[in-house]
């Protein structure tokens, strides 16, 4: 699951588009992201082993900083998945749309089939959730590597010179768009009451995920600079071509096939961690009380996937009217998590003994520097702030009056 949260729509169209921003060198990029995903997400086992809770990076602010920052760092996550989920699930859909023509009303309905499988899956129990996962990751990983295997054939050292053709400041633009392909490892965490043993599950976790997960993405992003399946003669479906080198006229359905698992997989597990964090701010008392309704059979959290089920709603329907520009609507969920990751390396610098702090400082200072690259995204972290802040205090009031009242 672990695996499947973060390989997700990026890689689509993220080693195409990163080798155009700065050439062969977008593989040195690839290469320092890759290492940066291990003090991050060992960081995040360490929290989660440490303070095992399903409020995940909103526990551990608590743990650190107290009640007020715990609970706006959960305001924070709402303008993440409940708008970024739909929006994945888009992102995968138009790209099997791309390679197996498709209306834009087929398209949505591939993005909503999508959800709502995922949905009933997390219904059913984390169980069942969790073995479809490990499937769907087995099937992703395989055609990865195989297409990697296929179109190795084709790779020519010509085509790694020159190695920085657009500078080397172009490498540092290449790799905050990377970034955004190594989001995911909290949403693990907030799995974590789950876990029969979470001290050993998730330091495990969180050394072998990113290990698989950095493995394929430098394989393939190796190949798409090494045979050229970037720019124009790769069209709006780079992984199509890169697979069809090796695959010939199968490339478009194994495409589609790897498109739809893929951003399934991301969809799947992001909904999984989620849900369980909305339920555990609502058990709280900081979200609506409804949202932490139980199922009374399989004992999930099934007030906060109905709740999920509105906003997911809403952005597939505007973007079947509207015709929305998924790519600059991803920027703004996408930097609450890069938020998100600095209010965690914060607490563990923190909560964690002083010879462990020294991953969370890495990725702290990594978070810090990345941020202003975001543009004008990153006033969005501040305003949800801002309207947790204002909300918290509104229901403070409420409290205060009803207890004043009663007595």
């Amino acid at each position: 699951m672990a695996v499947g949260a973060v390989l997700g729509s990026g890689i689509l169209i993220l080693p195409s588009i990163t080798a155009e921003q700065a050439g062969p060198a977008a593989l040195v990029a690839w290469i320092l992201m890759s290492l940066l995903a291990f003090p991050i997400a060992l960081t995040l086992g360490q929290l989660g082993a440490l303070v095992p809770e399903a409020g995940g990076i909103a526990a551990y602010a608590q743990a650190a900083f107290g009640g007020t920052v715990g609970r706006l760092t959960g305001w924070l996550f709402l303008g993440t998945v409940p708008v970024g989920v739909p929006i994945v699930a888009l992102v995968g859909a138009n790209y099997v749309g791309q390679v197996i023509p498709l209306s834009h009303t087929m398209t949505v309905m591939v993005a909503a089939a999508m959800v709502i499988c995922s949905l009933f899956l997390n219904y059913r129990g984390i169980q069942l959730a969790g073995f479809a996962q490990v499937l769907i990751v087995i099937v992703i990983a395989g055609m990865l590597v195989a297409a990697v295997a296929a179109a190795s054939s084709h790779v020519q050292a010509a085509n790694f010179a020159p190695v920085a053709p657009h500078g080397w400041l172009a490498v540092g633009g290449a790799a905050l768009s990377i970034f955004w392909c190594f989001v995911g490892w909290e949403m693990i965490a907030h799995l974590a009451e789950e876990f029969r043993q979470p001290e050993r599950d998730l330091r495990l976790i969180f050394i072998v995920a990113p290990l698989v997960v950095g493995i394929l993405y430098v394989s393939i992003v190796y190949v798409t600079v090494g045979s050229h399946a970037y720019g124009a003669v790769a069209g709006a479906a780079p992984l199509s071509r890169l697979i069809g080198e090796g695959f010939g006229n199968m490339a478009s359905d194994l495409t589609g096939a790897v498109a739809f698992l893929i951003t399934f997989g991301a969809v799947h597990t992001n909904i999984a961690g989620f849900s369980r964090l909305v339920y555990a701010q609502a058990r709280d008392g900081n979200f609506p009380r409804p949202m932490a309704r139980l199922h009374r059979k399989y004992q999930t959290p099934v007030g906060a996937l109905l709740g999920l089920a509105l906003p997911f709603t809403a952005v597939l329907t505007a973007d079947a009217f509207l015709h929305v520009d998924l790519g600059t609507l991803i920027r703004w969920p996408g930097i609450v998590f890069l938020v998100l990751y600095m209010v965690a390396m914060a607490a563990a610098i923190r909560l964690l003994p002083r010879g462990r702090r020294w991953m969370a400082v890495i990725g702290l200072v990594a978070c810090v520097i990345l941020y202003p690259f975001s543009g004008w995204a990153c006033v969005y972290p501040p305003i949800l702030v801002a309207v947790g802040y204002v909300a918290m205090r509104a229901n403070r009031r409420r409290r205060h009056a009803g207890s004043f009242h009663v007595r």
